[in-house]
């Protein structure tokens, strides 16, 4: 039954958060804590030696910070999932987590069953975002719209093609996979099927080379089709 379980590596500067968080997570079925970390550099020493599913990410702590431990853990285990859990929910937090790969993040404000769920969405291979997070994204391409939609732009029309050959449609997919929605939301805002919804996103991770949400969100920004605000 061990091995149904989805193994988590928590990782923390603050002690009693660490053991409270390992603690919570370990009395919730089907998740196994298989270890925890004071800070990133001791985050990816243990994600080589206990292989979790899904690691539970603080951002700000000292010497390796989790931006720069999520992005060594996604880049030489792409198999590994990482939920960032911080008390941030500024620009620059949320932009350098998805950046680095984070396929989740969340405030601290989150509960003990939303913390779970987000585990548990995080080892299937979806991404989770908080509501505050959400907004933040949201707000961002309502920015890139109105930025578009200047008529002052100077942007010459080959440089304002959508990267990667992706159509229209394709990048509005995008962009709203970057504000957190789900398929059935993306479906119920754009007036198609899920199906549809599904076959553009097989499209963008097609053309962007993108291998899950996280990776395509990722893309997203470094492209500019989201906008910091």
């Amino acid at each position: 039954m061990a091995d149904e379980s989805i193994r988590v590596l928590v990782v923390d500067d603050q002690a009693a958060v660490r053991e409270g968080l390992a603690t919570l997570l370990d009395l919730t079925p089907g998740i196994e804590v298989v270890g925890t970390a004071r800070d990133g550099a001791q985050a990816v020493e243990l994600v080589a030696e206990h292989r979790p599913a899904v690691v539970l990410m603080d951002l700000h702590m000292p010497g390796v910070d989790g931006i720069q431990a999520t992005e060594q853990i996604t880049r030489e285990h792409p198999g590994v999932r990482v939920v960032v859990l911080t008390t941030y929910a500024d620009d620059a937090s949320i932009q350098g987590a998805l950046r680095a790969g984070a396929l989740g993040y969340l405030t601290k404000d989150a509960d003990r069953v939303q913390i779970a769920r987000a585990v548990q969405a995080a080892a299937g291979g979806q991404s989770v975002l908080d509501e505050a997070v959400q907004r933040r994204l949201i707000a961002a391409i309502g920015s890139t719209g109105a930025a578009s939609a200047e008529p002052t732009q100077t942007t010459p029309p080959a440089s304002s093609a959508p990267p990667a050959g992706l159509t229209a449609r394709e990048v509005d997919v995008l962009r709203l996979i970057a504000a957190g929605r789900s398929n059935p939301e993306i479906a119920k805002e754009l007036f198609v099927s899920e199906a549809t919804v599904k076959t553009h996103i097989n499209h963008v991770f097609a053309k962007t080379g993108a291998r899950d949400r996280a990776q395509a969100v990722r893309f997203a920004y470094e492209h500019g089709l989201v906008a910091d605000v």
